[in-house]
C-alpha cells in the first residue's frame, strides 16, 4: 500500500509561541563579551559584556529600572508590524527557519528581546537561564499561555463536544480542574508502568517490520518518518486506550483506513495551529483554508477518540457498580482511558478533550524526537555502541523484554535522550502570560506580555555548555554544573507536560529495542530541521539497519 505523504503548507505566517531556533552559536569578542552585529533597519542594542554582565534578576521596583518600551527588537510598522522582516528573498528573517532567525535576534539584541509581530502581538524572548527561572517564579499557581488559539475557538463552538478548549489553551481555575483530575491518572507510576508489556510488544514488532522491509543489501529502509508516525500513533492507542489500532505489522506495510485518517488529521491539525496563532486571525471573523484544515482534523481526531472511549464504556459497565477500592490495587489490569472513566473525575466530555489533546501530542512529538535520537547515534558510532552494549545486557538479563527494572538501570539511554533533547528539543521552549508586573534584566514587565523562553538556542551557546556543537551523553552522566533551566523539554511547573512519563516510556523501549538489534547507519545529508509547530526533520530520514546478531 503507498506511504502515506505529507505536503508542507506554502503559505507561511507567523508561528506560535514555541519557536524553533537551533544550529549556531553566540560568538565571543575582545574580553570574553557576546559579539553581535546588527541588522540594518532594526533596532540596535550594543552588548557591553556577556550574559552575566547583562543580566538584572527580577526584584523590588527600583528608580532605575527601564520602560518595557526600550527593550530592543527588531523594527515594527505600524498594522504590519516586523512582518515585512519575513518576506521571502528580502527578508532578514524567515519563518520556515526560525531556528537561524533567533540566533540573528540574539546576536543582534542580546538575551532579552521585544517583537511587535503585528498590531496586538507582542512577544518578548528570553534566552539566560536565570532569566528562564525568574518567569517559572512568577508564572503563579495557575500559568497561562497563548497558544491553540484557534483549537480553543473550534471546542467552543461545539459545546455539544467539549466543555472547555481542552489543556492546551484553557487558562485559570478551569484548566486547574482539568489539570488536576487528569494527572491524577498520568502521574501514577503504575498506572503507566502497566502498559508497558503492551508497549514492549508494538516495539518488537516494529524492529520486525524493519527487517522484513529493508533492502536486503544495503538495509535502507525508504519513508521511514512515515514508519515512526505509525509507530507513536500505535503506542499512543496502546498506552492510552489499550487497542491495537493495527498500524505496526511485523512483516506488512498494510495500515488501515482508521490508522491512515489519524495520522493525516494530527497532521492537519498541526500543521494549522502554527499558523493560526499569529498573525491577523482574519479565522477569527472568517472560515479560512487554515480554519477548515484544523476543523477537518479535529472533527476526524474526535470521531475515532468518542468511538474507543464509548466502547470502553461500554466494557466497563459491570466495574462502575463494584466499589472502588475492588480495583484500586489492580493497576495492571487497566488502561489509562480505563482510569479516567472510573477514578479521575473527569466527565464524558473533559475525557474526550483529554484523549484527542494526547493523540495530537502523541503522534509527530514521538516520531520526531526518535528521528533525532537515531540520527544522532548514526552519525556517532562510538556513542551508538555504548547504548547497544548497555541495551544488549540489560535485555539479556530480561528475556529480551524492556521490563521497568531494565528502564531504571538504563543510565547511558536516558542520558542520550537528554542529549538529544539539548540539541533538538520537541520545540523552541515554552510560552507564558506574565500575570502581574515584575522586573527582569533591568527592564519592567508588565502584566499580560507573552514571554517565550528560548531554550533550544540557549543549549547551544558554549557561555553553557563546552563542546557546545558535539553530541556527548557523557556530559549527563559525570554531573557537569548545568543549569537546570536550560534542558526542559517537556517544561517546568504546574503546566509541565502531562504525558512526560508515558512520552519517555515509548521512546526508552523503542529506542532500546531498535539499538539492541541493528547497527543504525546514516547516508543522507545534512539533516537540521523548520518549525510545523513543533521541531520537525527538513530531510528524507536515510537510515540503514545492519543486523547485529
Amino acid at each position: 500500500m503507498k506511504c502515506l505523504q505529507y505536503r508542507m503548507l506554502t503559505c507561511r505566517v507567523p508561528g506560535s509561541v514555541l519557536w524553533s531556533l537551533t544550529r549556531g552559536f553566540s560568538r565571543r569578542g575582545a574580553g570574553g563579551r557576546l559579539s553581535h552585529t546588527a541588522a540594518g533597519g532594526a533596532e540596535s542594542c550594543p552588548l557591553s559584556g556577556s550574559l552575566e554582565d547583562l543580566r538584572v534578576s527580577r526584584g523590588p521596583a527600583r528608580q532605575d529600572v527601564r520602560p518595557f518600551e526600550e527593550i530592543p527588537g527588531p523594527r515594527s510598522l505600524p498594522v504590519v508590524g516586523t512582518l515585512y522582516h519575513y518576506l521571502p528573498f528580502v527578508g532578514q528573517y524567515s519563518f520556515q527557519r526560525l531556528h537561524q532567525t533567533g540566533l540573528r535576534k540574539l546576536r543582534q539584541f542580546g538575551p532579552i528581546v521585544r517583537e511587535r509581530l503585528v498590531a496586538g502581538v507582542t512577544l518578548l524572548y528570553l534566552f539566560d537561564p536565570r532569566d528562564i527561572e525568574t518567569m517559572y517564579a512568577v508564572e503563579g499557581r495557575f500559568p497561562m499561555r497563548r497558544s491553540h488559539l484557534a483549537l480553543e475557538q473550534y471546542r467552543l463552538d461545539r459545546p455539544h463536544m467539549y466543555n472547555t478548549g481542552g489543556l492546551l489553551p484553557t487558562n485559570g481555575q478551569r484548566w486547574w480542574e482539568i489539570r488536576r483530575r487528569a494527572q491524577k491518572v498520568l502521574s501514577r507510576v503504575q498506572c503507566v508502568l502497566s502498559r508497558l508489556p503492551q508497549v514492549n510488544m508494538v516495539s518488537r514488532d516494529f524492529a520486525d517490520l524493519i527487517s522484513s522491509i529493508r533492502c536486503p543489501k544495503t538495509g535502507h529502509v525508504s519513508d521511514f518518518l512515515d514508519l515512526e508516525r505509525r509507530l507513536f500513533l500505535e503506542l499512543t492507542m496502546v498506552a492510552t486506550v489499550d487497542v491495537r489500532l493495527g498500524c505496526i505489522n511485523r512483516s506488512s506495510l498494510h495500515i488501515n483506513k482508521e490508522a491512515e485518517d489519524l495520522m493525516h488529521a494530527a497532521y492537519l491539525s498541526n500543521s494549522s495551529i502554527i499558523h493560526t496563532d499569529n498573525g491577523f486571525q482574519l479565522w477569527r471573523y472568517i472560515s479560512t483554508p487554515l480554519y477548515k484544515q484544523l476543523v477537518k482534523g479535529q472533527n476526524t481526531i474526535y470521531r475515532i477518540a468518542l468511538k474507543y472511549i464509548k466502547a470502553k464504556e461500554e466494557d466497563l459497565k459491570n466495574v462502575l457498580q463494584k466499589d472502588v477500592t475492588d480495583h484500586e490495587d489492580s493497576d495492571q489490569s487497566h488502561s489509562v482511558l480505563e482510569y479516567f472513566i472510573l477514578e479521575s473525575g473527569l466527565d464524558k466530555k473533559d475525557i474526550v478533550g483529554v484523549v484527542c489533546d494526547t493523540l495530537l501530542a502523541g503522534i509527530d512529538t514521538g516520531a520526531f524526537t526518535l528521528s533525532y535520537v537515531l540520527h544522532n547515534l548514526a552519525t556517532n558510532p562510538v556513542k551508538q555502541e555504548l547504548l547497544a552494549a548497555e541495551a544488549q545486557t540489560l535485555l539479556a538479563k530480561s528475556d529480551g523484554e524492556v521490563t521497568s527494572k531494565v528502564l531504571a538501570e538504563a543510565r547511558y539511554l536516558k542520558a542520550v535522550l537528554k542529549e538529544t533533547y539539548r540539541l533538538r528539543p520537541v520545540s523552541i521552549g515554552v510560552g507564558r502570560i506574565i500575570q502581574d508586573d515584575t522586573v527582569i534584566r533591568g527592564y519592567r514587565i508588565p502584566k499580560d506580555t507573552v514571554v517565550v523562553t528560548q531554550n533550544q538556542v540557549s543549549c547551544r551557546l558554549p557561555d553553557y555548555f563546552p563542546d557546545a556543537d558535539k553530541f556527548l551523553p557523557e556530559r549527563w552522566l559525570n554531573k557537569e554544573n548545568i543549569n537546570p533551566f536550560l534542558v526542559l523539554p517537556f517544561g517546568h511547573g504546574p503546566r509541565a507536560c502531562i504525558g512526560r512519563r508515558m512520552a519517555e516510556q515509548n521512546l526508552y523501549t523503542a529506542v532500546i529495542q531498535l539499538v539492541a538489534r541493528y547497527k543504525i547507519g546514516w547516508i543522507g545529508g545534512e539533516l537540521d530541521c523548520y518549525t510545523n509547530l513543533i521541531n520537525e526533520p527538513d530531510a528524507p530520514l536515510d537510515f540503514t539497519f545492519v543486523s547485529r546478531m
